[in-house]
């Protein structure tokens, strides 16, 4: 079960390696963006519309990676004065009272935005249609990435719980 946690760590780590340089590209749109405006007086068609799909698909795709580098919100003001069996019971809990419902949403109600979206062939508005589905897919893939990177904190609180039973 180590092995699980630590391929799906090496997955997380390696593609939020990927996609965290990837904001560079969206700084730069921004940045033609407002030269545009500057020297032409007029900002361009598509470039408002790209910079917010974009960074909505980096900040996305980026959760899991941060859920791998604990950098989420966590109340950790208590839990550190827990021993550490304690801790992972509360992640146990947590995990399967609140994650499990979060995510079989994002799992599901993303999946269905997508096909919608995929099917209608929706764009956005204005001169420049962008289409939405590659956005909505993003949906989807975040979330089978968080959910991976549930398992393998699920599965070293399962460990921890192992160890200090045998112990």
């Amino acid at each position: 079960m180590n092995a699980i946690a630590k391929a799906i760590d090496t997955l997380n780590e390696v593609f939020g390696r990927v996609i965290a340089p990837l904001i560079a590209i969206i700084a730069l749109i921004v940045l033609y963006d407002i030269a545009l405006r500057l020297f032409t007086g007029r900002p361009s068609d598509w470039a408002f519309d790209i910079t917010k799909m974009l960074f909505g698909a980096h900040f996305m795709l980026m959760a899991a990676y941060g859920l791998r580098h604990h950098a989420h919100v966590e109340v950790d003001v208590l839990k550190r004065l827990l021993s550490r069996r304690k801790q992972a019971v509360i992640e146990l809990l947590g995990y399967l009272i609140f994650f499990v419902p979060f995510i079989w949403m994002l799992v599901t109600l993303g999946w269905s935005f997508f096909m919608r979206s995929f099917s209608r062939g929706e764009t956005t508005y204005g001169i420049v249609s962008i289409p939405v589905y590659p956005v909505k897919a993003v949906i989807v893939i975040a979330a089978v990435l968080i959910l991976l990177q549930a398992i393998a904190i699920v599965i070293r609180a399962i460990k921890e719980l192992r160890q200090e039973a045998s112990a």
